[in-house]
């Protein structure tokens, strides 16, 4: 198919006519019209649109002209079966190596990388090339990432980023890496898969505007508008009244198994040696035991991932703002040793929750496309790639703990946890009393569990004033 038209002016009738034609060879081959990659300098292919926004898109942005081989829109990926590939690194950096087979696998079964089971490995090929000949400190992908973590440290905008790129790249010698613009940094971390979706929310927590709603423009259930009212009291048509953005874990999870040394650690709980008796790993807890023993299918793959699930609200604006709270929701993985498994890099933040009021109860509604993706993961993700033992599996995780303040798992599990039955293990046994000059709620019925003859048993005056009393009187 003649792609020279990429490279015409956006004004030019040959640019009109290849932008009907590539986008009616995407419909013919995809048979979608609605969930189409976008292919402009903007989205870069990371995200999906109708025809109709996609057309707006390359034309008002233009087409990535470095997009040659439309293996999203349906080209076929040129490669040769049965050819291995292998991505090697001394020095302590990683070892990729990849074995391509005629196996039966879904289109997206390589997440964002389509049917090619190599070019994650080539991305990362590149990445850990030195930053500039003869650098044995900083790799590209490295040096990358260091530079994007001051971007977001220290609020910088896109245009001063991108002159501190310039500045770095001239600083340096002839020859480095250094991405010349936010562009084309965006571009390189967008690579390894960590893109993210946009998702609308109703303000007053009621629905996401996903699935059955996604058209909508108002909440079915309280009325008010998907938009956001300007202070004129006008709607801003297409300018969202809330967003949750949502950090898909899945595409994640196999970037993981793609790497040699962490795909060899994600097994560790399995292979390690020592093993005494002792907690010294969540695998040694009942709850890990008792999982594998009621799946013994599930159990039986070591590669199987144990999930923790954390959440809980914070001030992002610090003094300039008491009242507002944004709640982001953070997976851990537990299969790794217990030096690896609270480190912020394997710490995956799945989404993050907009203010300004705390969602409350209503959490669920948010945590929507998450338990979608944990659903997913129990059944099985086909056609990963474990680049330790060089072979595909079929990848499952189960969601095992939370990890949250008191108040946090209210929200979460659904239970009370104030007032008079505040305690969610003793639920209507809870010792509770309301004091009659305070008007609060006190909890001081624990002489239950002191041995009977506890001197704590017969000190009236210190506690409610009755002698031994394992509960508390009725309220």
């Amino acid at each position: 198919m003649d792609k020279s038209w990429m490279h015409s002016d956006r004004r030019s009738k040959a640019y009109e006519f290849g932008v009907e034609a590539f986008l009616n060879f995407a419909v013919e081959n995809l048979l979608t019209t609605t969930h189409i990659r976008c292919p402009c300098v903007k989205c870069v292919n990371l995200k999906l649109f109708g025809v109709g926004i996609i057309r707006d898109h390359v034309y008002f942005n233009g087409i990535d002209q470095s997009y040659k081989n439309w293996t999203f829109h349906g080209e076929p990926w040129e490669a040769t079966t049965n050819a291995s590939r292998n991505v090697e690194e001394d020095d302590g950096h990683s070892r990729y190596s990849f074995v391509s087979e005629e196996i039966d696998m879904d289109d997206n079964d390589f997440g964002d990388f389509g049917s090619d089971p190599y070019e994650f490995a080539n991305v990362i090929g590149d990445g850990d090339q030195p930053v500039y000949p003869g650098c044995r400190k900083y790799t590209k992908l490295s040096a990358l990432v260091n530079l994007y973590n001051l971007k977001a440290k220290h609020g910088m905008s896109d245009v001063c980023f991108t002159e501190l790129l310039i500045l770095q790249g001239d600083l340096l010698p002839e020859g480095n890496t250094i991405p010349t613009s936010m562009y084309e940094a965006k571009k390189t971390l967008c690579a390894l898969g960590l893109s993210y979706e946009k998702m609308h929310a109703c303000p007053n927590d009621c629905i996401l505007y996903r699935k059955e709603y996604e058209d909508s423009t108002n909440c079915p259930t309280c009325g008010i508008s998907r938009w956001k009212e300007g202070k004129d009291s006008i709607l801003k048509e297409g300018v969202p009244a809330k967003v949750v953005w949502y950090f898909p874990p899945i595409p994640r999870f196999k970037r993981m198994f793609q790497s040699h040394e962490t795909a060899k650690s994600l097994t560790w709980h399995a292979t390690r040696k020592s093993i005494d008796g002792q907690m010294s790993h969540p695998a040694d807890s009942p709850s890990w035991k008792l999982l594998d023993d009621k799946w013994p299918e599930f159990g039986n793959e070591p590669r199987n991932l144990r999930l923790a699930f954390s959440s809980d609200g914070f001030n992002p604006h610090s003094s300039l703002s008491s009242r507002y709270s944004c709640w982001p929701v953070i997976l851990v993985t537990y299969n790794l040793p217990p030096w690896l498994c609270m480190k912020r890099k394997f710490m995956m933040l799945t989404l993050l929750i907009s203010g300004p009021k705390q969602p409350g109860n209503d959490i669920d509604v948010y945590l929507e496309p998450l338990i979608d993706d944990l659903k997913s993961l129990w059944v099985g993700i086909r056609g990963v790639y474990d680049a330790h033992n060089g072979e595909y599996f079929t990848l499952r995780a189960a969601l095992m703990w939370t990890i949250n303040d008191f108040p946090a798992y209210g929200n979460l599990s659904g239970c009370v946890v104030k007032g008079y039955k505040a305690c969610p293990i003793c639920g209507d046994d809870t010792p509770s009393h309301r004091l009659k000059n305070g008007h609060k709620i006190c909890y001081i019925g624990h002489r239950k569990w002191l041995p009977i003859n506890h001197p704590y048993r017969r000190q009236r005056a210190a506690f409610n004033g009755n002698l031994n009393m394992a509960y508390l009187p009725s309220h």
